[in-house]
């Protein structure tokens, strides 16, 4: 099994003490993981690198650990504290829980053992020619209203950023609204009151309002990304979890241009 970490030799992790440098060492690191995967012939970020991508141009997920084994996984859970989540690394496999990958709201020790051997077995048996990476073990983070916020290079109208309410509201509604990139923080305020359900987020039937202005800026943050990496083809930022005050990506999705 490879390990994340031999994946994104090109930069050092962040330690503690190194939460102040300036953002544009954020920006290098971001670099060395797209040009990581591109030397590989990846054109796809593994979830934890496109995770650690978005944070440092400033986007809030959660926290994470690279597991490659059950051990490993146990103190990484226990570091995290519980509960957690459990989802496979593979650049083969785009859609996890389609093929078991994914644990949701483990709680004890004998969680992450059970829940580990699960996915290595179910995934092993669904696509056994994928290449596993290791186990991504994540804080199960506080459900709340969840939104998507995304970007894609469009060949006619440039780099495009888009923002919806997740659930089924994306799935079966299409309620969703675009605008073409850069995005200021005005034109993504539009953009949230824009589409058909906004009153869920400004408080609805008893709703708490969520924090709107950390939306609209991740929606710039998104925006500045399409612009500044010509080599981004499409990002997906879903779900993205929004609360009263602040907001955590949960998931991140990055696909890489070809040519």
């Amino acid at each position: 099994m490879h390990r994340y970490g031999t994946l994104c030799e090109a930069e050092p992790a962040l330690e503690e003490s190194d939460v102040n440098r300036p953002v544009i060492d954020g920006v290098k690191t971001a670099h060395s993981i797209i040009q990581n995967a591109l030397l590989q012939k990846r054109y796809e970020l593994l979830e934890p690198e496109a995770k650690d991508y978005i944070e440092a141009f400033g986007i809030k997920t959660t926290k994470q650990r690279v597991a490659s084994s059950c051990e490993e996984a146990i103190q990484a859970a226990r570091s995290l504290g519980y509960p957690v989540v459990l989802k496979i690394i593979s650049p083969d496999i785009s859609h996890k829980t389609d093929v078991g990958g994914v644990k949701l709201d483990i709680k004890d020790e004998n969680g992450v053992d059970h829940a580990y051997d699960e996915i290595m077995g179910d995934v092993t048996k669904r696509q056994p020619d994928a290449r596993i990476y290791g186990i991504l073990v994540q804080e199960m983070a506080t459900p709340s209203t969840e939104v998507i916020v995304g970007g894609v290079k469009d060949l006619q109208f440039g780099p495009v950023v888009m923002f919806g309410l997740g659930g089924i509201f994306i799935e079966v509604f299409k309620d969703v609204s675009f605008r073409i990139a850069p995005v200021e923080e005005y034109e993504a305020l539009d953009m949230i009151h824009q589409i058909k359900g906004a009153e869920v987020l400004t408080g609805f039937r008893n709703r708490a309002a969520v924090d709107i202005t950390a939306v609209a800026q991740t929606i710039v943050k998104v925006s500045d990304i399409m612009i500044a990496t010509e080599e981004i083809k499409e990002i997906d930022l879903n779900p993205v979890l929004v609360y009263p005050k602040g907001l955590k990506a949960v998931d991140a999705r990055i696909i890489l241009c070809q040519s």
